[in-house]
Formats: C-alpha cells, sequence, structure tokens
C-alpha cells in the first residue's frame, strides 16, 4: 500500500483549535489543494407532536464554500476541525473507514448537537476491485423492557414530542461505537488507537465555539435542565457560552481514551455503560428503561447495500431500517417518468420540474410510511416497491393537480390500502454526514445522529445521549391498525438517514450487476430527519439528470414534500413559484430546510495523447452548515 509523509505541524496544519479561513489558508502548506468557485400525521388521530417547526437544528446563516479539486484524497465532514483530522488519518496512509472514524470522533467533541457516540448511524462502504458494496447498521435499538406503549400518556393519548424527548425515556441503545470497530476491522489500516488522537487532543486543549453552535445553545430550552450539560455549555447565569469561548471536554478526552485503549468493549460494558444506565434509569421527571444488559447485548450489524438502477448510473445505499435508499430510488424513478426539464434553469426554478418532484415524494413517502421497518420484525416488499412496472403505475396517478396526500400503493396486488391509522412519528433534523475518498480509491459515505438537537439533553462523560426511541411511531388511538415500525423490545427504529454511493455510467453492454465493476462516481448524503431523502434526490436529481456541478446543485433552495404540505426553503422560492404551485392546488410550507449536504464526485476529462482520462475529485459542502472539505 502506498504511503505519504505526514503533514507537516506548521501553522494551519496543526489541528489545534483553528477554524475557516485559517484552515483554508493554511491548506498549501500541507501539499493540498483547494480552487474556490464562485410530525407529520398520518390517519385520524389528533396531532399531539409539538407544534413547534421541525427544525430544531435550525438555520444559522449561510457562506459560501470553496470547491476543492484534489487527486489523491478528499474528505468532506461537518466543520473543519473533523475534515483537518480526516485529512491528516489520509496523508499518513489510513484508509477511508480510518479516516471516518477520526472525524466522528472529533464531531463528537465539536458539533454535540448533531451526532456522536451517544447515538448511531449508517456507514457504506466501497473499496475497488471488491464484490459488493457495505453497508454497516450502527442504528439504536430499543431497550429490551418497552413496549409499544413507550410514549404513551396514562390515558393512552400520545406525549407532546419534548414531553417524550428530554430524559432517559427516549434513549435507545447506542450504536455508533460499535459499527465503527466493525467497520474498522474488516477495513482498517492505521491501529484503533491512533484514530482517536486528534479528539483526543483536542478536547483536552479545546476548540472555540462557532457562531452555529452558539446560536444553537441560545436557543435550547431544555439542555440547562441537566446539571452536566449546563456546567459545560453555560455560564453562571445561565447564559451560552459566547463565541470564541476556548471549551475544553476533559470527561469526554477520558472517554476517548478509555475506548481508544479497551475497543469497543470499553463504551458497552464497564463504568462508561454503568454512567450511561444511571443516567437513563435515574432521570427524575423521565426515567427511561435501558439496562446493562441491553449496552452488552448490541451488536451493529453488516448487511448488502441496496443497490438499484437509475438510467446509466448504479444508486447503492442503506436497506432497512433505513428507508433512505428505497424512498430516494423511487423518487427518482417517479420524477423521471415525466421526462421533465432541470429543477433549476440558471438558478431559477422550474414550475413544472418543481411540482412533479413533489408529487414523487408525496408517493414515495406513503410507501415508506406503510411498509418500511425494521426487517427483524416486518417482511417488507423491498423488490416490489421499486419493480419498474409498480413504479410505473405510480408514476401514472401524477397529473398537472398535486395530490394533497397521497395514498400508498399495494406493491403485490397493485391496489390502493388505506394509510395506517393511529401513527405519529416525529424524526428530527440533528445528524450529520461525511464523504471520504482515500489514497486507493476506497469511499465512505456515513450518516450518524443523535436524532433531536441535543438528543435527549442527556450529557454523560462528556458526550450527549441520543433520543432515537422517538424515530418509532407512536400507537395513539385504542384500535387502529398497529403500524410496522411500532416500538418493539431490541427493535431498530426506521430512519430516514440516506448515505448514498453513486457509480457508473454503465457499461453500454455490462458483463455484471456488479456495481464494484463501474467506476465510482458520487458519494453524498446529508442530515435534517425526514427531509434528508428529499435533500439527497433533489442533489442526484441536479447531478445526474440535469448534468449540473456538485457545489452549484448543494447551493441551490431546498423543497420537496413528506406526502404532507409542500415544503420550499423560506427566503429562497420566488414569489411566482409559489402562486403556480399553490394554482395547481399546492398547499405551500415555508421553512427553514436547514440541509448539511456533503459530497465528492469524481470528474474525469478526456487527457488528449494519454489512454486514460484526466480524472479528479471535486467536493460539495453546504452553505447552510460549517462543514468543508480537506485533501490533496
Amino acid at each position: 500500500m502506498m504511503r505519504v509523509s505526514p503533514c507537516s505541524r506548521l501553522l494551519g496544519c496543526s489541528l489545534s483549535n483553528r477554524l475557516g479561513a485559517l484552515l483554508i489558508a493554511a491548506l498549501p502548506l500541507c501539499g493540498w489543494t483547494q480552487q474556490v468557485e464562485p410530525p407529520r400525521q398520518t390517519g385520524h388521530a389528533p396531532a399531539t407532536v409539538d407544534p413547534r417547526p421541525e427544525h430544531p437544528e435550525s438555520a444559522s446563516g449561510r457562506s459560501a464554500k470553496p470547491v476543492l479539486r484534489t487527486r489523491t484524497f478528499m474528505a468532506v465532514t461537518a466543520h473543519p476541525l473533523a475534515s483537518g483530522a480526516a485529512a491528516d488519518l489520509l496523508e499518513r496512509g489510513g484508509s477511508a473507514v480510518d479516516a471516518a472514524i477520526a472525524a466522528q470522533m472529533m464531531l463528537t467533541l465539536v458539533e454535540p448537537q448533531s451526532s456522536g457516540i451517544g447515538g448511531g448511524g449508517f456507514l457504506l462502504h466501497y473499496e475497488p476491485g471488491q464484490n459488493a458494496t457495505a453497508a454497516y447498521d450502527g442504528r439504536e435499538t430499543a431497550p429490551a423492557g418497552v413496549d409499544e406503549t413507550l410514549f404513551l400518556r396514562s390515558d393512552g393519548r400520545a406525549m407532546g414530542f419534548h414531553e417524550a424527548v428530554v430524559g432517559g425515556r427516549s434513549v435507545g441503545v447506542p450504536g455508533l461505537v460499535s459499527m465503527l470497530a466493525l467497520a474498522h476491522a474488516a477495513h482498517g489500516r492505521l491501529p484503533w488507537a491512533d484514530l482517536f488522537e486528534p479528539a483526543i487532543r483536542q478536547a483536552r486543549e479545546g476548540f472555540t465555539i462557532s457562531p452555529r453552535l452558539h446560536a444553537l445553545l441560545a436557543r435550547e430550552p431544555f439542555l440547562r435542565q441537566d446539571e452536566p450539560a449546563r456546567r459545560y455549555f453555560y455560564d453562571d447565569s445561565g447564559a451560552p457560552l459566547p463565541v470564541g469561548h476556548r471549551l475544553r471536554n476533559p470527561a469526554l478526552a477520558d472517554t476517548l481514551e478509555s475506548i481508544a485503549q479497551r475497543g469497543a468493549e470499553a463504551f458497552y460494558q464497564g463504568p462508561i455503560a454503568r454512567d450511561i444506565v444511571a443516567a437513563v434509569r435515574e432521570h427524575a421527571r423521565n426515567p427511561g428503561q435501558l439496562s446493562l444488559e441491553d449496552l452488552r447485548d448490541y451488536r451493529a450489524l453488516r448487511r448488502p447495500a441496496l443497490c438499484t438502477p437509475h438510467q446509466r448510473w448504479t444508486l447503492c445505499g442503506m436497506p432497512a431500517p433505513s428507508a433512505g435508499a428505497i424512498t430516494v430510488a423511487q423518487i427518482l424513478a417517479l420524477h423521471s417518468a415525466a421526462r421533465t426539464g432541470p429543477l433549476f434553469h440558471g438558478g431559477a426554478p422550474d414550475t413544472q420540474a418543481v411540482h412533479r418532484f413533489s408529487q414523487a415524494a408525496r408517493l414515495a413517502f406513503a410507501d415508506r410510511d406503510r411498509y418500511i421497518a425494521d426487517p427483524a420484525f416486518v417482511s417488507m416488499p423491498t423488490a416490489e416497491l421499486l419493480a419498474p412496472r409498480y413504479l410505473a403505475a405510480r408514476a401514472a396517478l401524477i397529473t398537472d393537480r398535486s395530490l394533497g396526500q397521497a395514498p400508498p400503493g399495494n406493491p403485490v396486488s397493485g391496489q390502493p390500502v388505506l394509510a395506517t391509522a393511529g401513527a405519529i412519528e416525529a424524526e428530527r433534523p440533528a445528524t450529520t454526514h461525511l464523504s471520504i475518498v482515500d489514497i486507493d480509491g476506497r469511499v465512505v459515505s456515513m450518516t450518524s445522529s443523535v436524532e433531536d438537537a441535543f438528543g435527549s439533553r442527556l450529557m454523560v462523560r462528556g458526550f450527549m445521549l441520543n433520543n432515537q426511541l422517538t424515530d418509532f411511531s407512536w400507537s395513539s388511538e385504542a384500535g387502529a391498525e398497529r403500524p410496522a415500525n411500532r416500538v418493539e423490545p431490541g427493535k431498530r427504529p426506521r430512519s430516514s438517514m440516506a448515505p448514498t454511493l453513486v457509480f457508473g455510467p454503465q457499461p453500454s453492454s455490462p458483463a455484471t450487476d456488479d456495481p464494484s465493476h463501474r467506476p465510482f462516481l458520487l458519494a453524498i448524503g446529508s442530515p435534517g430527519g425526514a427531509s434528508i431523502i428529499n435533500y439527497v434526490a433533489r442533489t442526484l436529481v441536479g447531478v445526474l439528470n440535469d448534468q449540473q456541478p456538485l457545489q452549484q446543485v448543494i447551493d441551490q433552495p431546498n423543497l420537496g414534500s413528506r406526502n404532507g404540505p409542500t415544503d420550499l426553503e423560506a427566503g429562497t422560492t420566488p414569489e411566482a413559484l409559489q402562486q403556480a404551485l399553490r394554482a395547481r392546488g399546492h398547499v405551500l410550507r415555508m421553512t427553514e430546510m436547514t440541509s448539511g449536504l456533503h459530497g465528492i464526485m469524481r470528474v474525469c476529462a478526456p487527457a488528449p495523447g494519454a489512454a486514460q482520462a484526466d480524472c479528479r475529485y471535486e467536493s460539495g459542502a453546504d452553505p447552510r452548515r460549517e462543514g468543508i472539505a480537506r485533501g490533496r
């Protein structure tokens, strides 16, 4: 395996606490290069989910992102320090999985509202020449002591969202550490302990609070109720620590050192596990049922990736319990059936294409809500949901008028069925995504989450615990049909996380359906709760169907539907489009749509006189968040 010298530790090459412009300015010193270019409710149950906008990890402004072009490796993550940690490991010859672990440990420190070792995630891994794309499932599981009444009050009505979230009740068994250990055992190149060094050092030295983290702390109404979190994030008066404050986290450094030295077992057994269980079960107002046995028995899973054709390309994503790959594939097929023009012409949205996209999303989300759940607990018609004949029949339902709320289809008989009654779910957008390519062409696309902003608002040993159990459907009516995604012991809640790898274009006469025999093209994903699916699908339409540059597509306004109103990104949508959609029967919701799309695209051009094309990696980072690319 080829190795390269470590990056010099001079100036901005240090992984200490430099952010933004300092890190960007220092890239040439390291040999790195850059090039800048300009709840919902189904059925008839009362709406009991918290009425606040479904964007607790709210907008904190936009900043133009540079397009980085490299030949050797690249990492695009949600924070400059995480991207720097990943790039440093790649410079040392680490694999894409090694770099992803280093980045995720850093994100646990610097982006605690979004992800961390107290949560879970999904990871896709591609290695040139291997016979499959691997999908790693680190989704949380429900404790053995819960049942489907978990989020019901004594009178049988569903709790309000934050009534259920804040405290121990909502905490699932964290899966991220187990998943990363499983992936490292298969694809790691550097020692496990080395991958934790950047985050441990940064936790002890401290990092500066960014404007985004400060804004989220200021808006957060519940975090102060947890004493460890209050002491860490707020001053003595209860005010959030200011932008630029150096925040040190020695407790997290100690936690990461234990995991680095003892492996994943240090998290799932022993003092760390005991403290997690105590925080959950001893919460004064809202205790949960997580046990030491639940942690001890947790296992991440390696699954076959779900790969589907789309025109000349192959898309690979996470199978259930993620709804990402199935629902994204359905949206692309339903939208493409109309052969509309690009979603955006010269930066302006096209009414017909936007209408078509939102209708495709309605139909796909109807099927998502009806059928997709943990495959260990339900039998899902995955192949039938993606069958061309079924999708053609669903596409025929799209006319020039809005469908409003679409019913799910019946992929077996082709007859429509009624929507599941009595199911409330409240998937929230506190999540992160990273995309990484290493020096040998291995690729990781990983999305991880604590679910709501700052998860359950419980801080243990320097990290936040998730509230992923609220991603289950909450049965809210006596006698209602039991939803596939209901709470059950040991079950993994449905997710919309959609890490995606794209391969192709396909050869004109492919000898095999194996995507590893086609060239890697794109790694993409996003945070955003259930809206992740729309964010990723919109990006794929723009890059694949409309042949637009990745960064340009990410910069464009977000839009879509989750089978309710048509969602349009506030402050970005022309009045003419709004009027045209209303004329077609759309009910519009202008809202913050704080995506965090982070991608890497392989871009090739003919090289005169050369046998092979000249190929480079090109970054895409969302202007709505702090993410940025690093590479060489």
